[in-house]
This record gives structure tokens, sequence and C-alpha cells, in this order.
């Protein structure tokens, strides 16, 4: 709620409205679905198919060098067991170890080292969102968050009580607002500007986009040409900022940003806010905000290479979650 001393500088906010659901019997078949979703995100169930298994050693190469023991499933399996259970590499080594003794699997276990070295070129299956969860063009939520680098001095900071300035990455996700699913992401140095990241996104996303949400970071000039070089129709859903002015060609031929800045003038911010959807973007937040929880707000790894790894497995990893865990009458479509 905004401040009594601003109230007269501030818009009225309008009562919550809260919908109630028509059949009492609908709404407990939903929540029951709901219920047990959240059970079986908590199950550890473990199969294996004939397809992986076949599939776990690496294919004969038919050019000069080594012969690989391991295919890329055998490893990409291994490393999302550590970014679910967090585990060191060794320890994913004795995990992974483990739970081929308990399924009675001949097959050979990759050892820590194998697991660091092929992950700074391994291939991770990128999330498809050619189109949103009813068919339709996807609504591109975008956002940027940062992740610690952990390393192996950071016990002594904390024993001796040394301060320092802690070194980061930043997170660049793309959700699609339909399904929750992050489709894209891109990691990067703490440095880099969030708008000149959007090209980047974008050219991982499939197929045509309805919208792209961001917040008040993406209001530039850049964004705005690289959304309209790849979508066209696309609608450009970023706040103006507070010092904000039109163009000059606002009074015959408005652009989007010229439009949000005259609904905001005319209706105030919140209201635009409601009419153009951007409450939507809370999605891309609460999807940082389970990146966070599930997976950790550190890097592991030691290398620019395998920390990028790092992160698509774990993107790869919630993605699974969600078609996993999530009945189809909780969707967010």
């Amino acid at each position: 709620m905004p401040f009594k001393l601003n109230a007269d500088r501030r818009h009225d906010i309008s009562k919550q409205k809260f919908k109630v659901a028509n059949s009492l019997g609908a709404l407990l078949r939903s929540w029951r679905g709901y219920d047990a979703s959240l059970r079986r995100r908590g199950s550890l169930t473990v199969w294996v198919t004939e397809e992986a298994i076949a599939a776990w050693t690496a294919e004969a190469r038919t050019t000069r060098g080594g012969q690989r023991t391991y295919s890329a499933l055998a490893i990409l399996t291994a490393l999302t067991l550590r970014a679910v259970f967090r585990p060191a590499l060794r320890q994913t080594e004795g995990l992974i170890g483990s739970v081929i003794r308990l399924l009675g699997l001949d097959l050979a276990v990759p050892d820590h080292s194998t697991l660091s070295r092929r992950a700074e070129t391994l291939e991770v299956p990128h999330p498809r969102a050619s189109t949103g969860a009813s068919g339709e063009p996807v609504h591109l939520l975008v956002d940027s968050t940062g992740l610690k680098l952990c390393g192996a001095g950071e016990w002594l900071h904390e024993r001796h009580g040394t301060m320092v300035r802690r070194s980061w990455r930043k997170l660049h996700l793309g959700m699609d607002a339909g399904t929750g699913k992050i489709v894209a992401s891109l990691l990067t140095t703490k440095d880099v500007d969030d708008g000149s990241q959007v090209g980047v996104l974008l050219d991982q996303v499939e197929g045509p986009l309805a919208s792209f949400t961001g917040d008040g970071a993406y209001d530039q000039e850049e964004v705005t040409a690289s959304v309209a070089a790849r979508h066209p129709e696309a609608a450009i859903i970023v706040p103006p900022r507070a010092n904000a002015v039109s163009s000059h060609t606002a009074e015959n031929a408005p652009t989007q940003r010229d439009r949000h800045l005259q609904h905001i003038a005319a209706h105030g911010r919140m209201a635009w806010q409601k009419a153009s959807g951007y409450t939507k973007r809370a999605r891309a937040e609460t999807g940082q905000s389970r990146f966070k929880q599930v997976i950790g707000d550190g890097l592991r790894s030691h290398t620019d290479e395998r920390r990028a790894t790092e992160v698509e497995v774990a993107v790869h990893v919630l993605n699974r979650m969600l078609e996993l865990g999530r009945p189809n009458s909780v969707r967010i479509a």
C-alpha cells in the first residue's frame, strides 16, 4: 500500500476482487490434483529406459583421436542429479553409482574428472516454445538475477571474518507466460547491461512472439529495435522511465512507447499495468525464485564454459519438474 504522506500524489487503488468457483466439487477436484502434484515432486522414483541403456556408451568415432567412453546422455544424467541434489562432483560419482547398482544395471560410472571435463563442451537440450499453451504465439517475460561464485576459499572469509566483495554472474531468463517454462537463458558477467542481451534471448525462442514484457531496465531503443527486427507484430510491454518523454512523431504516428506514455498520463501507472498486461511480469520473478530455491543461488563450476553448462542443466531440470509435477487443472494458462 502507498504511504499516507504520498496519498495525494498517487492514483486511487481499487479494492481487490476475488473470483469464486461455480462448483465446489470442481474446486475440490482441482485442489486434490494440485495436492497430489506437490507430493509427486518429492517422490524419488528412478527408472531407466532400454533406449537410455543402449545410448549410455558413446558411439565409435570415425575420425582420429581418443574414443569416448560415455555418451552425452550419461554425462547429462549425472549432471542432472548433481543439479537436483547439489552434491560435489565426487559425491555425484558415488550417487549415480549407487543408483545404477540399486537398479541392477551393468553400466560404467563416469568419474568426477570426466564429468568436469565433459561439462565444458556438453550440449544440453534447449527448451522449445514454438507456440504457447493454447497454440498461440508466445508471451515472453524476461528478467535477470545474480548468482554468486562459490569458491574453495569462502570458508576462510567466514572463519577469519575477512570482508571481501563477492564475485558473481548475471543470469538472464526468458519465460513463457502461458506455460511457466524457461525458454531462453544466458549467463553473462555482472557488468553486462540487460537490454544488450535481448537479441540473444530472442534468438533462442522459436516461432512467433505475441508480446515482450520486461521491467524498466529494458526501456531502451536497442531493445525495441531487437524485438521489431525479429517479431514486428509483437507488443513491447515495458514501463517507461519516470522522466520519459514522447517522440517527435507522437502526435501523428505514435509508437508503442508513446501510447504507453499517453495511457499513463491519462489513467495512471497502475491502471496502465493492468490494461497492458504488465502484471504478468511477476511470473518472471517467480521463475527466478524457483531457480534459486530448487537449484541454489550460486555457481560451483570454476570456468565460464562449465558455468554456462551448469545453468543450462538447471533450466532443463526446472522445465522437467514443471512437466512432471503440475496437473493440467492448475496450469497457468
